[in-house]
């Protein structure tokens, strides 16, 4: 792959200054260019998250095998890659990204391991846990056959890492399939996961070190059939985005509102505005970073273009959310933000 390099445009539209970080729509990119680190490599964290900490921002992604092919007997359209592990991108200005390497490596030697390069690493996600002082990620795990179900957890005294993998588990008892993790303005850490045959979403709350479940969980989108949840908190308010399910083929994104994190949610329609809107842009969501160090006002929105003929080539689109009271906006826009100084 090589990076295709566009002409700077002006600023269309310049939404706050927060902590230093502004976002505008004047970017070298348009949406779904190949994105490369900073020394030229196509950056490789699909499903990924954000995690800012200590002014620096680290993406985490699922990293590609070169390799696209198709599970055999699955009735649906299952296309994978050999597990790679998670890579870890640093960056100060959330433009520049530093490749951080590897910090969830497969466990090559051990077939019997959850991240054998055999088995399935979606979706990672890392919150930092302030009184252990440890970086705790989240991840999806499964098999070939996606009849494995389970959220794996892993943990690190950097941000860079190596995480050391700890176990699998179905949380609550119960599937875990595409997921997140959302640390609230309290300090409490939550796992939103997909569960029940991908029918419903769950929201459990994480134990004080992040590492195993509460107990205390919830049930949202009861027999709605949505994944791919993004979450977050603005004002009195919670957001989520989400997916519905249909494979790697894109869908109508949904979301919905709650004025506490274990619901009630109330499902609002489609948050997307602009061309292609009735498809997500093409795209599936997967995180919402907040552009300020409390996130208390902007929010980008990540979302991942999948290409399942060739999965390392799934392409990234970052999006500006708008917020109103209980309503929010994703309008389209072909130029990626551009966060400056």
């Amino acid at each position: 792959m090589t990076f295709t390099a566009m002409k700077l445009k002006k600023s269309l539209l310049l939404i706050s200054v927060l902590c230093g970080v502004a976002t505008a729509f004047a970017s070298e990119l348009k949406q779904g260019d190949v994105w490369t680190d900073t020394d030229g490599n196509p950056i490789n964290a699909h499903g990924g998250g954000i995690l800012f900490h200590n002014g620096t921002y680290y993406w985490y992604g699922e990293s590609k095998g070169e390799n696209t092919y198709r599970s055999p007997g699955i009735d649906w359209e299952c296309f994978r890659t050999d597990a790679g592990g998670v890579g870890c991108y640093s960056s100060k200005n959330l433009k520049d990204w530093k490749f951080e390497g590897i910090v969830l490596k497969p466990e090559i030697e051990n077939t019997r391991s959850d991240i054998h390069p055999t088995m399935v690493i979606e979706r990672p996600k890392v919150i930092y846990n302030d009184s252990t002082g440890k970086f705790v990620m989240w991840m999806h795990i499964d098999n070939a056959a996606y009849n494995y179900a389970r959220c794996g957890v892993a943990v690190s005294d950097s941000p860079v890492g190596p995480f050391v993998y700890l176990r699998s588990e179905r949380p609550n008892g119960s599937e875990c399939r595409d997921m997140t993790l959302f640390k609230d303005i309290d300090g409490s850490g939550y796992l939103i996961y997909s569960s029940e045959g991908n029918s419903t979403l769950h929201i459990s709350k994480l134990s004080d070190d992040f590492l195993s479940q509460s107990g205390v969980y919830s049930v949202a989108l009861k027999n709605q059939s949505r994944e791919a949840p993004a979450i977050f908190k603005h004002g009195d308010f919670y957001f989520m985005v989400t997916s519905g399910c249909s494979g790697w083929s894109p869908n109508e994104a949904e979301y919905a509102v709650a004025s506490s994190i274990m619901g009630p949610w109330k499902t609002v329609g489609n948050p997307c505005s602009g061309k292609d809107s009735d498809k997500t842009f093409y795209c599936q969501s997967t995180y919402v970073i907040p552009v300020s160090e409390d996130g208390s006002e902007d929010y980008v929105i990540m979302f991942d273009r999948w290409n399942k003929s060739n999965l390392i080539d799934s392409r990234y689109v970052w999006l500006p959310i708008k917020v109103d009271g209980e309503n929010i906006d994703i309008p389209w826009n072909e130029n990626v933000p551009s966060f400056k100084d």
